[in-house]
């Protein structure tokens, strides 16, 4: 396997407190031209518990994150030395794009708690009519990222959960790839694969409470730890593991319920989550399964196919998502070297069965 030869370790400052965004000022303090990349929503967000002086010039992105909008926004936007993103991961993800773009340094303001955007020197990129394209990497990662508890306290619990669930598969889909790998580790690889462990105890240990503080809105340590491990700890696993600590099992799963109409209403990492458990399955690993339906059911989280709102065809539509996660074109077999699109389907069913036994008995 390839190692990439990269390390990208974060932004120059990471800030996470509450009332954060009472920093901005001082921290923009020696440019002369920032400007503000957002969405309608986050910028509501922002100007709720922003208090500072700055009125800084306002242009909004798309919604697609995609390369024709960031070439959009380079052009209207004149003159600036800083591009300042705010909102979830399509709006940062275009910000740190157009920055790129236009050579200058950009800040990161996340609004929700949905992915490791705001902490990682690249975007994945979609088409316009929001089919992913392609992940670009930069040369400059963030000078700053600036996360306000009392903030994001407020965000929706699906973007949570769903970053929850996304950040819970880092740990198993890096173990995953390089417990196939002879021979030691490189130094840099191994603190991303220890980071990513991290990310797991952590999760498993705080999830609960933390979801309970933002359903009661009220900023605690278990909070501010979860919200951490979602955003800067999370996106410390692929910055040091690079090739290690890429997408396996489970989100080859995730992109093979794709497919299928109706997962769509449900957050990314909800469904990669999920396919945490195809992956554990699928790797003879029956026992891991066992210790996270504990934590799935009791924080709510879907553990079957049949969860999905998927009633009509269901093992045609199982059969669909088991055919694309196993194409040569995807990364389950970074996990399960060899594995077939009958022995993800034989998983998917073995999880939908034992979950149903076992639900409610922990």
């Amino acid at each position: 396997m390839r190692l990439s030869q990269v390390v990208r370790p974060g932004p120059g400052q990471f800030l996470c407190e509450s009332g954060a965004l009472n920093q901005l000022d001082q921290k923009l303090a020696s440019f002369n031209n920032p400007v503000i990349i957002t969405g309608e929503l986050s910028y509501q967000a922002f100007k709720k518990h922003y208090s500072g002086s700055l009125n800084l010039p306002v242009f909004q992105y798309d919604g697609t994150a995609s390369h024709e909008d960031m070439e959009r926004l380079s052009s209207l936007i004149k003159k600036t030395d800083c591009v300042v993103g705010i909102g979830g991961g399509r709006a940062l993800d275009t910000a740190k794009g157009t920055a790129e773009l236009l050579k200058v340094e950009y800040v990161t303001i996340p609004t929700v708690l949905g992915t490791c955007a705001a902490y990682t020197p690249l975007s994945a990129v979609y088409h316009p009519d929001h089919t992913f394209k392609v992940v670009d990497y930069y040369e400059k990662a963030a000078l700053l990222c600036l996360m306000d508890l009392d903030l994001l306290v407020e965000s929706p619990k699906n973007y949570f959960m769903g970053g929850i669930g996304d950040t819970l598969a880092k740990y198993y889909e890096a173990e995953g790839i390089t417990r196939h790998i002879e021979g030691n580790l490189p130094a840099m690889v191994q603190v991303g694969l220890k980071t990513a462990k991290v990310t797991q105890e952590l999760l498993l240990k705080d999830s609960a409470e933390a979801l309970k503080s933002l359903e009661n809105t009220e900023v605690t340590d278990a909070f501010k730890r979860v919200a951490e491990t979602v955003i800067a700890i999370a996106g410390t696993v692929g910055g040091f593991a690079g090739e290690y600590g890429r997408m396996a099992g489970a989100h080859a799963v995730h992109n093979g319920m794709s497919l299928i109409q109706e997962t769509h209403v449900f957050e990314h990492g909800v469904k990669v989550a999920y396919g945490v458990l195809i992956q554990l399955w699928a790797s003879g690993d029956e026992k891991e399964v066992r210790k996270l339906l504990l934590f799935f059911e009791s924080n709510h989280f879907p553990h079957r196919f049949s969860d999905f709102a998927v009633k009509n065809n269901f093992l045609e539509k199982a059969k669909k998502v088991a055919d694309f996660a196993a194409s040569d074109n995807e990364t389950f077999k970074l996990a399960v070297p060899g594995v077939t699109k009958e022995a993800i389907f034989e998983a998917m069913n073995a999880v939908e069965d034992f979950s149903k036994s076992v639900s409610g008995n922990y």
